[in-house]
């Protein structure tokens, strides 16, 4: 195993050399290339001041540029820092003083709408990419063209090597340190489970600051794969790229999914060259798993994990049983257990839900700069706490019940989210469904649905609420649903329940 990021692409240049590690719309490159650009990129960071240890930030959405600029700055030594392209100005301002950033990499369009960046932000550099840059910036272009290849600079395993910061739900977002080996454990350990090869081509658009769109590009860069990495989802793109680079994996996100299957070509769509799928970032409704499956003619593997422990945390294996609702197994060399909510040292037996605590050495060094955080996170012995509330079966399959979080308390019954979330899914009329809370007089909470429905479907919120009710203990059916035209989702496809609110100002029904 490597010991440090910034090696995996020498190891690619020298195992693979010639053979294209990288495509995207503007360009393709070989693992050779890539090393050379990050080697150049290096040395001009090193030019610039950037010392081992500084904190670079990269702000951008998913190019050939961002590949380059991230292993770069870690073959300079440097700390990076990769933050959702979605931030706004005060959040990106925020997170570039929370964890001290020196640089700022960016993309054109971004940069140029920070012209006051250095003065409010404290960096001292700000390096561009994509197109031209402005006046107050560094052009990539310069750094490459203008310096020779730099060796990568030597990093202990267990040394600081990444600050991802938290989507930041409640408060600040926390940026939580990952050393060396806990990125590259969770890469290799997601690996072994979905038996990367350098025989594999992976198209996805998860995005690379987001902790399994890095598990996905360092997984296929360190196997000797070919990335097909797509810089926004497109539904009818990622069908195009399946077919023209014969993919033997798509890696995604629920909502891809499901735009997937509504596309007007994927009945068209040639996808015999598939050999699995992964999922993660949310549960995956049951009936629609059996139906990807069914349409895509291969496994699709499901995922659970956290920025926390840099990756998954549990999937399920390629060779092995693939049971559908679960979040699968723990993947090798970390340790879980369902803690009793009321008294986290006590653990409980399988089939009782509690909170899911997560250990083993992926887990996080701590939020950079906040002990309180960081205590209130990690027991003094090295559990996680996730907030995921969760049980175990029999047989060491682990399931997702809801986040903490989002648990909706009506009348003093628990009500899940994801719960109803699996139930409206199943409706064939339905293409994608949130579950939020609505504040009610009586019952303190009462859950509402807002409901996508397929092209071409029609259905009443009436015949959806009886439809619950088939399914569903009374006091679980929501109490209202809104069709809407689209959900709010994060960067990564996720769908932000907190968020689902703001739907109740739109005037009139999708």
């Amino acid at each position: 195993m490597l010991s440090s990021l910034g090696e995996v692409l020498e190891q690619g240049a020298a195992n693979w050399g010639s053979k294209t590690a990288l495509i995207t719309d503007e360009k393709q490159l070989s693992y050779a290339e890539l090393d050379e650009l990050s080697g150049r990129f290096a040395s001009g960071l090193k030019a610039y001041g950037v010392q081992i240890g500084d904190r670079v930030t990269l702000y951008a959405s998913n190019s050939w540029q961002w590949v380059v600029c991230y292993y770069g700055a870690l073959k300079a030594g440097a700390v990076i820092n990769p933050v959702n392209m979605m931030l706004t100005h005060a959040e990106l301002e925020f997170v570039l003083r929370d964890c001290g950033s020196r640089v700022l990499l960016t993309s054109a369009d971004k940069a140029a709408q920070l012209p006051n960046i250095h003065e409010q932000s404290g960096i001292e550099h700000m390096i561009v990419f994509g197109g031209d840059a402005p006046k107050y910036s560094i052009p990539f272009n310069d750094i490459i063209d203008k310096h020779q290849v730099s060796n990568p600079v030597f990093c202990d395993p267990l040394s600081l090597s990444t600050i991802a910061y938290t989507s930041g739900t409640t408060g600040h977002p926390k940026g939580a340190m990952l050393s060396h080996r806990s990125v590259i454990l969770s890469t290799e350990m997601t690996a072994l489970m979905y038996v990367r090869t350098e025989n594999d081509v992976v198209v996805t658009a998860l995005p690379c600051p987001h902790v399994y769109g890095n598990v996905v590009m360092n997984g296929v860069l360190m196997h000797g794969g070919t990335l097909v990495l797509h810089s926004t989802f497109d539904a009818c793109k990622i069908l195009d790229s399946i077919k023209e680079h014969s993919a033997t994996m798509l890696e995604g996100v629920p909502t891809m999914y499901f735009y997937i299957l509504g596309d007007p070509g994927f009945k068209a769509a040639n996808l015999s060259s598939l050999t699995r799928c992964s999922v993660g970032g949310q549960a995956m409704p049951v009936s629609k798993h059996q139906e990807i499956e069914k349409l895509f003619g291969c496994p699709l593997l499901e995922l659970w994990g956290m920025t926390e422990m840099a990756g998954p945390g549990t999937t399920h294996p390629f060779y092995g049983k693939n049971r559908h609702g679960s979040i699968g197994i723990p993947v090798p060399y970390i340790k879980l257990r369902i803690s009793d909510s009321a008294s986290p040292s006590k653990t409980i037996p399988p089939g009782e839900v509690g909170e899911l605590l997560a250990a083993g050495p992926h887990i996080m060094m701590g939020y950079y700069g906040n002990e309180q955080a960081t205590k209130d996170t990690l027991t003094s012995d090295g559990w996680l706490h996730t907030g995921d509330l969760a049980y175990c079966d029999s047989e060491g399959f682990f399931y997702i019940v809801d986040r903490k979080k989002d648990m909706i308390l009506t009348a003093g019954y628990n009500v899940y989210p994801a719960e109803i979330e699996r139930v409206i899914s199943a409706h064939p009329a339905v293409a994608m469904v949130g579950v939020g809370a609505v504040k009610d007089e009586l019952k303190g909470e009462l859950a509402k649905a807002y409901v996508v429905l397929k092209a071409g479907a029609t259905i009443t919120e009436k015949d959806l609420i009886t439809f619950c009710r088939l399914e569903l203990a009374s006091y679980k059916v929501p109490r209202a649903v809104k069709f809407v035209a689209n959900l709010p989702k994060t960067s990564s496809g996720k769908i932000m329940r907190r968020a689902l609110a703001s739907l109740d100002d739109m005037v009139g029904e999708a």
